[in-house]
């Protein structure tokens, strides 16, 4: 699980930032004691910062400088300031990212995600993400506009492999071997069985006509 040290000593934010990244599987963590805030993050051992500028005791430039010197972890500066200077001075300090506020948060998830599959590129994302559509890998859930259900392990493997197709169209004989390579025997039937019931949850959410039929060639989202 990818964690997300929080540098920002606005309460509010920190709490919405955290229900909201943990909603997609993030673990957040977050010091208010703001004057060994370089120590405590490194401690923390994130796999990614976000920073505000204006903080107590020192300001994000200064702490952005102060962990670049002991670390390399990514860091997004995420503030109200939204000149280009501030851009620049972040960039020319070490910061990966810069995203000002008000911000949308599924731009900074995405940032976030982007920036991770970078730095950690051997390292397989939980998340996936398709119009609005989200499927957390370690936790079998999808998710579209809040609505959250769980799904099974076959139904997991096919809305993986559609995901990863990016809007393909996929055999039904790929995904019947996707699902043979889970020692489960799989008929022609089962398979109809399991993409029906994905489809029903994805219209239990809300993801309407997402999941097509293509007759003789296979199943794709759209």
């Amino acid at each position: 699980m990818e964690k997300i040290f929080f540098i920002e000593d606005d309460e509010k934010i920190r709490n919405e930032l955290a229900t909201f990244l943990g909603r997609y599987g993030y673990e957040c963590s977050f010091s208010t004691d703001f004057e060994s805030i370089v120590e405590k993050a490194l401690e923390e051992k994130p796999s990614i910062i976000l920073l505000d500028i204006n903080l107590p005791y020192f300001d994000g430039y200064y702490v952005c400088r102060e962990i670049r010197k002991l670390s390399n972890v990514p860091i997004i500066v995420v503030t109200s300031r939204d000149s280009e200077l501030d851009e620049l001075m972040s960039m020319n300090l070490g910061a990966d990212d810069f995203i000002t506020k008000p911000y949308n948060t599924e731009i900074l998830l995405a940032r976030i995600a982007s920036i991770l599959r970078r730095t950690y590129g051997n390292i397989e994302m939980d998340i996936l993400e398709y119009r609005g559509i989200y499927y957390n890998r370690a936790t079998s859930e999808v998710e579209f506009n809040n609505n959250k259900l769980e799904l099974t392990k076959n139904e997991s493997k096919i809305l993986n492999t559609l995901m990863i197709s990016k809007g393909k169209i996929v055999s039904r004989n790929e995904l019947m071997k996707i699902l043979w390579q889970s020692e489960e025997f799989v008929d022609d039937n089962t398979l109809t069985v399991n993409i029906n019931r994905l489809r029903k949850k994805l219209e239990e959410i809300g993801a309407l006509d997402y999941l097509q039929t293509k007759r003789g060639q296979g199943y794709l989202l759209i």
